[in-house]
């Protein structure tokens, strides 16, 4: 075999093609996760808002993104990923310019307040353009035997790169001002697209689309544990820095980055255990780990126990969206696998978007620490549906299997 046909073998393979479509998720939620650890104290701190505005100023993002991820999804199905990708990408870049224009306004709040909402509105609808739309278009490019490692990939460059952008959004603010997060984010997004543009379009796929309703009943279960396991991870990336400061701990980032390592290295290292195991088996175990790291989180007195906490939640967050994603999207056909998985992860979008202003609230009321025991409560919620789940899942093959093997005795 000679070189270039070695080249020409690494490069379509499905593991390179794969993590091909999902760099574009990587530097998507890269500007995401720069604003996440930062904006809470800009709102709250140079603003003067309290902390439930600095929750719905994080949280409107993921309102904008829930309410156009099933029409997203939809555009992936009929229009196709690549130019899904290709309008949200754009979007993120304006995204940028507005932040930027929102900081120029900060000595007049209201203004500098609205103009970040705009900012916020504006790339939520870009995630979910480029989040929906990558993973649709790996999956296209690799087929849907695929589908675990597509989702493990994609979760992996989403949730690792929020967990890496919120420590670098604390130095760039810290270094260059909060202004400079808006050029970044712009920039990234630019950087996107012209990564995006050279790689070629997936085939649509012509077939019966399943009504909203429908793919909304078969979302419906494994969404609400999504949403439930989110909980904690939305805490910890919005709440961890003015968590820090409230026990005038240094070095929030250092949890941030801890979670966000742990979070990648089970993905990688663990990821197949979803096809050996059973994917709701999987999202059992990462619940529990996670209520636990959120446990050790609400009882931290000192740092490092939640350094502790941070790593333990995220091995148990690491999971928990492919597994129960993958089990998901094994209740539709390929023609439909867009608009589900937009349905789907608009659960996690259901549950940051919410977060933010309870979490605002019961911080006003309990304290910080609460939180975590706020997310913990749902990690455990998010594990009994889950078991409902793999309980109705078992019940249905063993039905089949008894099918099976009463037509072979007849």
């Amino acid at each position: 075999m000679t070189r270039s046909d070695r080249k020409e073998g690494i490069a379509n393979s499905p593991t390179i093609r794969i993590v091909h479509t999902s760099l574009f998720n990587f530097l998507n939620y890269l500007a995401i996760g720069l604003l996440l650890a930062t904006l809470p104290g800009f709102v709250h701190l140079q603003l003067g808002l309290s902390p439930f505005w600095a929750g719905c100023a994080v949280s409107s993002q993921y309102l904008a993104t829930l309410v156009s991820r099933p029409q997203v999804g939809r555009m992936t199905d009929v229009i196709g990923p690549r130019t899904t990708v290709l309008l949200g990408q754009v979007a993120s870049v304006f995204s940028g310019l507005c932040l930027l224009a929102a900081v120029s306004l900060r000595s007049t709040i209201v203004p500098c307040f609205v103009v970040l909402l705009v900012s916020r509105l504006i790339l939520g609808c870009a995630e979910s353009c480029i989040a929906t739309g990558s993973t649709t278009w790996g999956l296209g490019r690799v087929g849907a035997e695929h589908t675990a490692q597509v989702i493990s990939w994609s979760g992996i460059a989403a949730y690792g790169a929020m967990a890496a952008g919120a420590p670098l959004g604390i130095w760039l603010e810290a270094r260059y001002g909060i202004g400079s997060l808006g050029v970044t984010v712009s920039g990234i997004s630019l950087l996107s697209l012209a990564l995006a543009l050279p790689i070629g379009a997936v085939p649509i796929l012509r077939g019966a689309h399943l009504p909203f309703t429908k793919l909304l009943g078969r979302m419906l279960l494994p969404g609400l544990g999504l949403a439930l396991g989110t909980v904690g991870f939305a805490a910890i990336a919005s709440f961890t820095t003015l968590f820090y400061a409230s026990h005038t701990w240094t070095h929030p980032a250092h949890a941030l980055v801890l979670f966000g390592s742990c979070f990648v290295a089970v993905r990688l290292f663990f990821a197949g255990t979803i096809n050996r195991w059973d994917g709701f088996r999987v999202a059992l175990v990462s619940f529990a780990v996670e209520f636990a790291g959120l446990l050790v989180l609400w009882l931290a007195n000192t740092p490092d126990m939640a350094l502790v906490g941070a790593s333990l939640s995220g091995c148990g967050f690491a999971l928990a969206f492919p597994a129960l994603g993958v089990e998901a999207v094994k209740t539709v056909t390929d023609q439909n696998r867009g608009s589900a998985l937009g349905i789907y992860t608009a659960f996690l979008d259901l549950s940051m978007g919410i977060t933010g202003p309870v979490a605002g609230f019961i911080i006003g009321r309990f304290g910080y620490s609460a939180i975590f025991l706020y997310g913990s409560g749902a990690a455990v919620c998010a594990f009994v549906i889950t078991l409902h789940l793999y309980r109705v899942s078992r019940g249905r093959r063993t039905r089949t299997e008894q099918q099976i093997l009463g037509l072979q005795e007849s």
